[in-house]
């Protein structure tokens, strides 16, 4: 027998980028020490940078038409739409190590990057 019911169990849309436990608690750690549970950190893109272009990070209260949100352990990344088309399948990390503490982005779509790391060619 066949019924006309929707299906509803079908899965949500992977993320276009993959936010780490590690960066989710770092920026949560981040947002207490500023006493402000409204921010969300927001990854962009730049023009600039010894590549081409550069990753920016900064806080922001706000979320904009358009934007992409990608939420860890409470915690909300937010991506511009322009952005959001270099970073698909991107990680976005933070480690700390021997060499010092650092938000790290893997982009799988950079072609080359500089030495530093925080400029890349698309």
């Amino acid at each position: 027998m066949q019924t006309d019911r929707p299906v509803t169990d079908q899965a949500a849309p992977p993320p276009p980028v993959v936010f780490t436990d590690a960066a989710a608690a770092k920026v949560g750690q981040l947002i207490r020490e500023e006493e402000n549970a409204e921010l969300k950190l927001r990854v962009f893109i730049s023009g600039g940078g010894c590549s081409g272009f550069q990753y920016g990070f900064t806080f922001d209260e706000n979320i904009e038409e358009g934007d992409c949100q990608v939420v860890n352990q409470g915690v909300t990344l937010v991506i511009d739409p322009m952005s959001v088309q270099y970073l698909m399948g991107a990680e976005i990390d933070y480690k700390e190590d021997l060499q010092g503490a650092q938000f790290i982005i893997r982009n799988p779509n950079a072609t080359t990057t500089c030495g530093c790391g925080q400029s890349f060619t698309a």
